[in-house]
């Protein structure tokens, strides 16, 4: 567990908080401990060739007042002073980040760990539920985002502290259950051998399960874009995305009430993301329920869990914008992750 100096930020005001994700980034700049944040444009990852560039042409060149601190969530493991993209082009370099941008202090922490901070900091208006299911006061939280990628992050509170658990728990294996499983399986594309929650759960996923859909009928896929897929879906439009989003319903459900069980996540499962909140429909219909309770011998168990889409539009923001107001509510550890001047 950490302890208090690798998990106190003592970051210096005015401070940049950024989620970056495999296909957009988002930032915003918090002024002070009681100000709101003041968000800035959303940039697309692939129109710069760094987040250098992207911050000082988009965000800084446009704004009077500098930070001096920054966190920054991104999609990947934090590892060393060079930290990639799992789903994009970016590089992190924290220590160009001190030069380039003036900067005397950068954390970087996962994006889904962002996620997690971000369960404790929003309250019911930020969150619609589907199906039964009680919050347990101050009892473990599972996150799942389906986009870019797949992430998944834990939310643990010990010691009247919110620990977020960050991870890679989107690359788990996946496998058939049902007969219309068997069907379909052979038709999505392996990774090495094995199928990855990632490759159904995500915009591409959907893709990919339309697909082996379309494959196992012996038709040619009409729709190439994840979005014309739930489009459709949604509208009822097109026989074999309803049936795509139904499988992704049910996939995502599979795969939530694991997570539930691994974090015991009584105070709730939250789908974070903006997949989740276009397909909230789908989501509300019997099959993700079905799904996520369907894991026996624990039925009765993941029955009383409650499940939520997170609505709030910049959760993530709003999640590091609590960190950085009140470090000591979080246990982030910092060590490895911390960079100054």
């Amino acid at each position: 567990m950490p302890t208090l100096p690798d998990t106190d930020s003592g970051l210096t005001f005015p401070i940049l908080i950024g989620d970056i994700g495999g296909t957009n980034a988002r930032f915003a700049l918090l002024i002070d401990a009681f100000a709101e944040p003041k968000l800035f444009p959303i940039i697309p990852t692939t129109n710069y060739a760094s987040i250098e560039e992207a911050l000082q042409t988009s965000i800084l060149d446009r704004t009077s007042v500098q930070p001096r601190s920054a966190i920054i969530a991104v999609a990947g493991p934090v590892k060393g002073d060079d930290i990639p993209l799992t789903n994009a082009g970016w590089v992190i370099k924290p220590r160009d980040m001190l030069t380039a941008l003036s900067l005397e202090d950068v954390i970087i922490i996962n994006d889904f760990e962002a996620q997690a901070l971000a369960i404790a900091a929003i309250g019911e208006e930020g969150r619609e539920q589907i199906g039964p299911g009680s919050v347990l006061d101050s009892a473990s939280c599972a996150v799942l985002g389906p986009g870019t990628g797949l992430g998944v992050a834990g939310l643990v509170h010990a010691q009247h502290t919110w620990f977020p658990v960050p991870g890679e728990g989107g690359h788990v294996d996946v496998g058939p259950r049902s007969e219309r499983d068997y069907q379909i399986w052979p038709f999505l594309e392996p990774i090495e051998g094995r199928i990855s929650a990632e490759q159904l759960l995500c915009g591409r996923g959907i893709t990919n399960i339309y697909r082996a859909v379309c494959e196992s009928e012996g038709r040619d896929p009409a729709l190439a874009d994840p979005a014309d897929v739930t489009t459709h879906a949604l509208a009822g439009t097109d026989g074999l995305a309803v049936e795509t989003v139904s499988l992704f319903s049910t996939y995502l459900g599979r795969v939530a009430g694991d997570m539930a069980m691994i974090f015991m996540a009584r105070g709730g499962v939250f789908l974070a993301g903006g997949i989740s909140q276009k397909i909230l429909p789908a989501l509300k219909k019997p099959e993700f329920r079905q799904a996520f309770e369907d894991k026996a011998p624990h039925s009765a168990l993941l029955k009383t869990i409650p499940t939520f889409v997170v609505t709030h539009p910049t959760a993530a923001l709003s999640g590091l914008a609590a960190y950085a107001r009140t470090p000591s509510r979080f246990g982030v550890a910092t060590e490895g992750r911390r960079w100054r001047t």
